[in-house]
């Protein structure tokens, strides 16, 4: 996966899990104005991950927006789908915190999968 992640790793951390964005990113209007270059960049420099300590994302193209929350902090991780976005395997992973904060990301490939994971890892 990308550089965020693994140049973040504390001593003894460990990746568990890694995500991607889905292909259906690429299904917009707002992709074929932009000539794909828009989710393109934000395919390449968007990253998920789950340690056996903490939950890491950077997600975002030109505006990146990143979330490093230790296992013991996260509440949950909740997931929203699509009939569409449930055939093809794609959809909104919500990371909510134990202060209530809710963190959504969209557009994530096996989303149901990223939480058992986090479930597994959270244990």
């Amino acid at each position: 996966m990308g550089n965020y992640v693994h140049s973040n790793l504390t001593a003894g951390e460990e990746i568990l899990y890694e995500a991607n964005l889905h292909w259906m990113i690429f299904v917009s209007l707002k992709s074929i104005l932009t000539l794909f270059v828009i989710p393109l960049l934000k395919y390449l420099n968007s990253e998920f991950a789950i340690t056996n300590k903490r939950i890491i994302i950077k997600y975002g193209s030109l505006s990146i927006k990143t979330l490093e929350m230790n296992i013991s902090k996260v509440e949950s991780v909740n997931v929203e789908q699509s009939f569409l976005g449930r055939l093809l395997g794609y959809g909104t992973i919500i990371v909510v915190g134990t202060g209530g904060t809710k963190e959504p990301f969209a557009g994530i490939s096996a989303p149901l999968v990223f939480r058992k994971k986090f479930q597994e890892a959270h244990g």
